[in-house]
């Protein structure tokens, strides 16, 4: 066994588990998501708990911390479904007392009798996807909301006893002012959140929005105008409390998302549902993505023995090597802008110090300020984020 999964099979498992469903596509989504496919809702959820049994059941007593239920939408599930999934992880996993249990959601699913049979049931974690405060950007986003949906929401969520909420935000859109941008992040403050995820618009292949920007329908977002709204979410954000703990998130402190913690420290995560990625057992992996042929792959398993992470569900798996595990945690770890990598932890793990492997690099970018290097860690500078592409494909 090499020091690295000496390292890993140490670590408590996170847990995704995708929602592919929505009632409306999103125009810049390019996730394996659904529409106008509601019934298949039941099946998929019993599909769903299989997959969690095969995978808890290949590796008895693996502790988990985080699970997090995302889509999709994973709040058309109603609270007997997500407790029937919660209840199947517990009898099959070791569920770790304070595990982070987050939930995404749409400002319009929510009311407070959910939000409380949410919380009642054991999710302590609520993300929403506010996206904007502006009306005809949410209109432009074809989203089922308005803002205030979103503070309705928001809310109701207090009062039903959430202490760990999440606003989802998107910059760089076309037609998007900085003004607008200013505005939105003004609204998202004023409710007080937790937590905030603040993304760049980005033009995915497959989505109405590219379609339209190729068709000359929209502008192309302006990359000086996205740098500047970055900027500026960054001086507002910290004037107003949040730590910057990675390049697209924000947290007061004690707040940060432990699950996403998770991935950005290239640490193990079963993906279960379909057209989930996983990375656990030193193998990477996605799963089927149509929901139908999730349902039938569950529903045919026959009773087979798995091994650790595999289901009838798994597509596509790749063993990590230790080159390309380095590679990831590298790329995933830089990210996170306070934390960086520790030197120590990259030792233990790989067997190598990080400034030894690649000395070249980090003594390039250190001297241009854009990485930050002392004996216990190495990390992106703030006048790195914004370059921090051209550093990653350095180190890989």
């Amino acid at each position: 066994m090499t020091i690295s999964h000496a390292v890993m099979e140490q670590t408590p498992v996170s847990l995704y588990l995708h929602i592919p469903f929505c009632r409306t596509k999103c125009t810049y989504c390019a996730f394996n998501t659904y529409v106008n496919i509601d019934e298949l809702i039941p099946a998929f959820v019993q599909a769903l708990m299989q997959e969690i049994r095969i995978v808890g059941q290949s590796q008895t007593g693996t502790a988990v911390g985080t699970i997090f239920f995302g889509g999709g939408t994973p709040s058309l599930l109603t609270p007997q479904q997500i407790e029937s999934l919660l209840d199947t992880i517990k009898a099959n996993f070791d569920l770790l007392p304070d595990s982070e249990i987050s939930l995404e959601s749409n400002p319009s699913d929510l009311d407070y009798a959910y939000l409380a049979a949410l919380r009642a049931r054991g999710i302590n974690r609520l993300s929403i996807g506010m996206q904007s405060a502006i009306d005809n950007e949410l209109v432009l986003f074809a989203r089922r909301h308005d803002n205030d949906m979103t503070a309705k929401a928001f809310g109701a969520a207090r009062a039903a006893g959430f202490d760990d909420v999440n606003l989802d935000l998107i910059y760089g859109v076309p037609h998007q002012t900085l003004e607008s941008w200013q505005t939105t992040l003004q609204q998202a403050l004023a409710l007080r959140p937790d937590h905030l995820s603040l993304y760049a618009l980005g033009l995915e292949e497959g989505t109405a929005m590219t379609d339209w920007v190729a068709r000359g329908r929209l502008p192309e977002p302006d990359d000086d105008l996205t740098a500047d709204m970055y900027d500026l979410a960054t001086d507002m954000l910290a004037q107003a409390g949040y730590d910057q703990y990675e390049i697209s998130n924000w947290a007061r402190p004690g707040h940060e998302c432990r699950h996403n913690l998770q991935y950005w420290r290239n640490l193990p995560y079963a993906g279960l549902g379909p057209g989930a990625h996983g990375y656990a057992g030193g193998v990477r992996y996605a799963t089927i993505l149509a929901p139908q042929r999730y349902i039938q792959a569950m529903r045919n398993e026959g009773g087979k023995t798995f091994e650790f992470p595999y289901t009838p569900a798994t597509d596509e798996p790749v063993v990590v090597d230790r080159e390309a595990e380095i590679a990831e945690t590298l790329i995933m770890g830089l990210r996170l802008t306070q934390e960086g990598i520790k030197r120590e932890t990259f030792q233990q793990r790989f067997g190598i110090d990080l400034v030894e492997l690649h000395r070249s690099v980090i003594e390039k970018y250190t001297k241009f300020g854009l990485l930050h290097v002392d004996d216990d860690v190495v990390r992106i500078t703030q006048k790195g984020r914004l370059l921090s592409n051209a550093i990653f494909r350095e180190l890989v």
